[in-house]
């Protein structure tokens, strides 16, 4: 009798001589020539493209000054109105939702009156 691992029981199970002698993930090449081609329309290489041919400008080095700029605001507030709105949102919500999961703790701990 012959045996291989099995990778779905992690045991060794009886198999054929076949199964046994070619490993897992190792089945013999069926063919070596490139598959068909699937879509006839041609692929833009790599070198067709320019540097700026992406979404636009590079915003990057006047951000890095906007956050670099020493002037005691948290790096979470810098972009100004926005940043405030989103972080006073963010710390209504979460104490909004402390608040109720207190009441509800408050309420699930009283016994029932009948």
């Amino acid at each position: 009798m012959y045996y291989k691992f099995s990778g779905f029981t992690q045991k060794l199970t009886g198999t054929w001589a076949s199964d046994a002698y070619s490993p897992q993930g190792l089945r013999p090449v069926v063919s070596t020539e490139a598959p068909p081609i699937i879509f006839a329309t041609p692929t833009k290489l790599s070198s067709d493209f320019t540097a700026y041919d992406y979404a636009g400008k590079n915003k990057v080095p006047e951000l890095q000054k906007l956050f670099q700029k020493s002037d005691g605001v948290p790096i979470h507030l810098k972009r100004g109105l926005p940043d405030q709105m989103l972080y006073r949102t963010t710390m209504a919500l979460t104490v909004g939702g402390t608040i109720y999961c207190l009441i509800a703790l408050y309420m699930a701990s009283q016994p029932k009156n009948k």
